[in-house]
């Protein structure tokens, strides 16, 4: 079973975001890493660059395949983690804590609303098998 954080919001394509004010912090979940297999490659947006909700800010690749990473809010990307960029690894060791991948200013706080709970997360992940 997959760990789901109480204290984020969660995506459909399995992206998480913590709010801390109008920053999120953005990476992608526990299933997604062990979805994903062990991740070798990992390609985010520059500080500065606008994210949209839904819209591709990235990829990631793994052993296994290469898959966009959806953004669950719109902004800009105020912070990169480039520890990822060098380690991508850090994404399979603690996809919560030190893999995640970009901070944003938030610029549509009503977009949040459209995320996931930890509660309604957890039963996607049992609808898609988990």
């Amino acid at each position: 079973m997959s760990v789901v954080p109480k204290d984020l919001k969660y995506s459909r394509e399995h992206e998480w975001i913590k709010v801390d004010g109008n920053i999120g912090i953005i990476g992608i979940t526990d299933f997604a890493q062990k979805s994903l297999g062990d991740i070798v490659f990992i390609e985010l947006p520059g500080v500065g660059d606008e994210i949209s909700a839904g819209d591709s800010f990235g990829v990631v690749e793994s052993v296994k395949a290469a898959s966009d990473l959806y953004a669950p809010v719109s902004g800009k990307v105020v912070e990169v983690n480039e520890e990822v960029i060098e380690s991508p690894q850090l994404v399979n060791e603690d996809p919560y804590g030190k893999g995640w991948m970009i901070k944003v200013e938030i610029s549509n706080e009503a977009e949040l609303d459209e995320l996931l709970s930890p509660e309604d997360y957890e039963k996607l992940l049992e609808e898609e098998g988990e």
